[in-house]
């Protein structure tokens, strides 16, 4: 009886959890180019830095999910993801700019270079905003 309890719970349970569920699905994840970046002109090893990074935002659909970031030795490429809803009523928008930070800690001497994707060129090549900051101790 335990048994068929247990079994009847689970079939319950996976019945009302449905992966083909449309309302999960509905959104993919989009790259946006930066229009600019508020960054400080040098750092101080161990502090922490606001770095606010402005993008164009192409749709009332997209909204902002989290930050691409790569980091190898000093340098840090960084790049807006939103999310993008398929609703088919998106409203598509004109010069509305938006802004998203993220905290950055120095952790080692020297400089960093910051590279700020800024899109594709006509021949699809990457274009960057590129920014080298000193750390001073």
């Amino acid at each position: 009886m335990k048994q068929l309890i247990a079994l009847s719970f689970a079939l319950v349970l996976l019945t009302s959890c449905s992966l083909d569920d449309d309302n999960n699905s509905n959104y993919s994840f989009e790259v946006l180019p930066v229009e600019s970046v508020d960054i400080p002109t040098e750092f101080v090893l161990g502090e922490t830095y606001p770095i606010t990074v402005t993008y164009l935002k192409p749709t009332a659909c997209h909204v902002f999910k989290e930050f691409y970031y790569s980091k190898n030795l000093n340098e840090r490429t960084v790049a807006p993801v939103t999310y993008v809803y398929g609703n088919d009523n998106c409203e598509t928008l004109d010069n509305i700019t938006e802004d998203a930070t993220f905290n950055f800690i120095v952790t080692s001497n020297g400089s960093y270079i910051f590279k700020f994707w800024q899109g594709e060129d006509e021949d699809g090549e990457d274009q960057y905003l590129t920014i080298e900051v000193p750390v001073t101790e």
